[in-house]
């Protein structure tokens, strides 16, 4: 009896096609309808100009701007934006992976030979998401909070809440930490060597992602094109009127629509670390960097995972069991 997996498949596949098509959270509708409706309504009062016998309709306006430079634009200002979104992503890419290398790094190969010891790795351990959920804070412009709080000391929370860049001050911790670690003999100098580039790295992260943040689209290109954009839509109901008559102002809402959304677009994933639908989903990366830090601390270093099944010796002579 063939399955019926896949038509459930495409079932769900239809489904969610169609409610992404009649999504409003996340689009750029509500950003473009108000100019939109502007161009909608330049429209009708060319159409009625027209119908009223002025000689408004003119295709010699096609060429004022050319579909092809005006393409052009659009397309390089949306690969521009996309590049900054998706370097961005690479960036917490990387600090999802250092996270994980130097949490396990620091777990396992640090010694702790007194009890109080292995409270203080824990503590040092769980400044990696702690570094993560400040990057994303300092990203968003916002002051340190309760998740940041939950990760740290009472102390430290309160240094970092006068602190410029607390991503630095603990990043700082951590290296002290290590330093410390080494100076005691619980850590050998290779694995300080590597677990101090690997903070390194989650240094270097935060440096790409406000390089991203502090260098914005230039400001002549972004006013060039608004310019560009609406003196276009605003073309369109001389070039149309004469030929497409009462939808003149719906094939120029439509057109409208799509040429602005595209700017709209690229507006949006300019600066991918804020709290938009848009941008990346910090929120749910600290979240599992914090999840996957609590998992390795309930592990014990040295204690062996799995054990080889006990089975009995067929030997008549042996009685024993043998594993």
């Amino acid at each position: 009896m063939p399955s019926l997996a896949p038509n459930r498949h495409v079932r769900h596949h239809e489904k969610q096609w169609f409610g992404m098509l009649f999504r409003l959270r996340g689009s750029v509708i509500p950003s473009v309808l108000p100019r939109t409706l502007l161009c909608c309504g330049f429209s009708v009062a060319v159409l009625l100009l027209y119908w009223r016998g002025w000689p408004v309709s003119s295709p010699a306006l096609s060429s004022v701007v050319p579909s092809l430079v005006l393409g052009l634009l659009l397309v390089f200002r949306t690969n521009t934006s996309y590049e900054r979104f998706w370097e961005g992503r690479k960036l917490w890419g990387n600090v999802i992976n250092l996270t994980r290398n130097l949490a396990r790094q620091m777990w396992v190969a640090i010694a702790t030979p007194q009890p109080q010891d292995k409270q203080a790795k824990a503590e040092a351990v769980r400044l990696l998401p702690a570094f993560a959920v400040a990057m994303k804070l300092h990203l968003r412009g916002e002051a340190p909070d309760s998740e940041l709080a939950g990760l740290l000391s009472c102390d430290r929370f309160t240094t970092l809440q006068g602190m410029n860049n607390p991503s630095l001050e603990i990043a700082f911790w951590v290296a002290d930490y290590l330093q410390t670690q080494q100076l005691r003999g619980t850590l050998n100098p290779y694995q300080l060597t590597y677990c101090l580039e690997t903070l390194d790295g989650l240094v270097d992260a935060l440096g790409g992602c406000e390089r991203i943040l502090k260098t914005p689209v230039p400001v002549a290109y972004s006013i060039h094109l608004k310019q560009l954009l609406l003196l276009y839509c605003l073309a369109l109901p001389f070039q149309l009127v004469g030929t497409v008559g009462w939808g003149t102002p719906f094939l120029v809402g439509l057109i409208s629509f799509a040429v602005f959304g595209i700017e709209e677009i690229g507006i949006e994933i300019e600066n991918p670390f804020g709290n938009d639908p848009n941008d990346l989903p910090l929120d749910t990366i600290c979240r599992t960097m914090q999840q996957n830090t609590e998992d390795l601390i309930s592990m014990v270093p040295g204690t062996p995972r799995w054990c080889p099944p006990v089975v009995a010796d067929s030997s008549p002579a042996s009685g024993q069991l043998t594993p």
